[in-house]
């Protein structure tokens, strides 16, 4: 059929098919996948584009099997929620065939199901973040990044579960409940993109948005078997006049997919002053190119200085032996700089910038106690603030980069966990210790995210591989400032090596009888 053309055809676009070629190992308790999950939502996104185009498929026929789809895996997750009615979905895709009819492609995402992450604005959608205060609120138009989206050919469907407001890396709220693990549902999904995350991993989305303050985007992937880039500052436009800690970002399965999708949210806007002027066609090239003679520096624990569930390192630890297959060497960070500094400057802009943003709702007798406790401790944190902890925060986030440029002068990426815990029980707020040591706020637990996020480097989660009960785990690769196209080039090397995502299903997935 046309279709298995298209994952037969997956090598020469320059990703892993394990059709055609030597099969890849398959881990033990992986499990062999049959033939019942639709071949449509199998294919990764560049696939799934190609067909479109190709009219090997139609736009319809891709809306109906991911509508099918998401109504058979999502109850068991709670991922995708305030779903567009299927009727006016259906008449959206049969809209986009006609435009091919026409010769009138949007753009690479023509005919795609998207669900946008409900912190972000798609119009005529719900923008509830996960808060009774606005489970209400409608959205009167996209945000930049959505209306990229859109415009390159997307249909938005529904949105993506969030935490309240966002915050902590755990996806649950009052208004739509908790996300789970799309490998073990009673476990977390990370988040705040969590949403995202557990609908990529089972084939719900071919690629999805998420953002990134603390981990936000590295986290989710992390615990979802899949792939992410935080992008430096200015990289996805933003208003304003201060580089803010959070970005907007591409979630997906495998790194041309987000490559791709950063090339539709990339590129300069005249309403956001900080914004790149780099033109985003760069992300559509070729992702290989030879990494010989690359230097990573292993930073782990920082010395042991950030707690980390057993296990935790060693598995990442794990991926040395791809990148050496790529012609890097990965040795340990010696001496690296003390992560405590970076912290505590992290936690004031942390807190000028979230508790801000909520200080209102905080002063509203009729809101406050609508607010959930990590968002007042936040606002709290901020109604304490003066002149001189904004200069505090300033100077040591300007101190802190100087650091990471130090060792980016020694070292061509970094490498570090992208979790210090594997995903924890659903029913679990958030872990109050780590290896002995207590956690003494709500977010210490994702301290590993926290300097990358200060510095504004570009980072991408890559998939590291799983425990012996199969959770799942991911590690950070950290690039140079502006630096996304080689580090998104080591990360498809590295990929070519591991080929996690494809590898290692959802057991959902793969009881259902995913073919592959």
């Amino acid at each position: 059929m046309p279709v298995d053309r298209a994952l037969r055809t997956r090598e020469s676009r320059g990703g892993r098919s394990t059709r055609g070629r030597t099969p890849l190992t398959i881990e033990p308790g992986a499990g062999l996948p049959s033939a019942r999950v639709p071949d449509l939502v199998l294919l990764d996104a560049a696939e799934l584009s190609w067909v479109l185009h190709r009219r090997e498929a139609s736009c319809v026929e891709v809306m109906r099997a991911y509508l099918e789809h998401i109504d058979r895996f999502n109850p068991a997750v709670n991922a995708i929620v305030s779903r567009a009615d299927d009727a006016k979905l259906l008449d959206e895709a049969r809209q986009r065939d006609q435009e091919l009819d026409r010769g009138e492609p949007a753009g690479w995402m023509h005919g795609f199901p998207v669900a946008v992450k409900d912190l972000s604005n798609a119009g005529g959608f719900p923008t509830t973040m996960g808060s009774p205060v606005f489970a209400e609120h409608i959205a009167a138009a996209d945000d930049l990044h959505v209306r990229r989206m859109r415009e390159a050919g997307a249909i938005v469907l529904g949105k993506t579960n969030v935490p309240e407001f966002g915050l902590g890396s755990h996806t649950f709220n009052p208004v739509f409940g908790t996300t789970g693990n799309a490998y073990d549902p009673t476990r977390t999904a990370g988040g705040s993109s969590g949403g995202a995350g557990a609908a990529l991993a089972l084939r719900m989305l071919p690629v999805a948005d998420g953002s990134d303050f603390m981990g936000s985007l590295r986290n989710p992937a992390a615990y979802g078997n899949i792939v992410s880039l935080r992008p430096g500052f200015g990289r996805v436009p933003a208003g304003g006049f201060l580089s803010e800690p959070a970005v907007v970002g591409p979630m997906g399965r495998t790194v041309r997919d987000i490559a791709l999708l950063l090339s539709t949210m990339a590129g300069p806007h005249e309403r956001a002053p900080l914004s790149i002027e780099q033109d985003p066609a760069v992300f559509t090239g070729d992702l290989q190119r030879s990494f010989d003679g690359t230097r990573i520096g292993w930073l782990g624990d920082f010395d042991g200085r950030i707690p980390t569930e057993p296990g935790v390192l060693d598995l990442c630890a794990g991926t040395f032996e791809a990148f050496t297959a790529a012609g890097c060497s990965v040795e340990p960070v010696s001496a690296p700089p003390d992560p405590a500094p970076a912290w505590e400057t992290f936690l004031l802009w942390r807190s000028w910038m979230v508790g801000s943003a909520h200080a209102e709702l905080h002063a509203d007798p009729a809101t406050r106690g609508q607010l959930k406790p990590e968002a007042v401790y936040e606002v709290q944190r901020y109604l304490e603030f003066g002149a001189a902890d904004i200069h505090r925060a300033l100077q040591g986030r300007q101190h802190w980069y100087e650091q990471v440029c130090d060792l980016l002068d020694r070292y061509d990426f970094l490498l570090a966990p992208s979790a210090q815990v594997f995903p924890f029980d659903a029913e679990q707020r958030w872990p109050g210790e780590i290896a002995g040591r207590e956690m003494d706020t709500y977010h210490r637990w994702m301290e590993i995210v926290a300097p990358w996020t200060l510095a504004g480097n570009p980072v991408a989660n890559l998939p590291a591989g799983f425990t012996e009960g199969g959770l799942p785990m991911g590690v950070q690769l950290i690039g140079r400032n502006h630096g996304e196209w080689p580090l998104l080039q080591l990360a498809h090397a590295y990929e070519l090596a591991t080929d996690w995502t494809h590898r290692v299903l959802p057991p959902a997935l793969r009881e259902s009888g995913a073919a592959r």
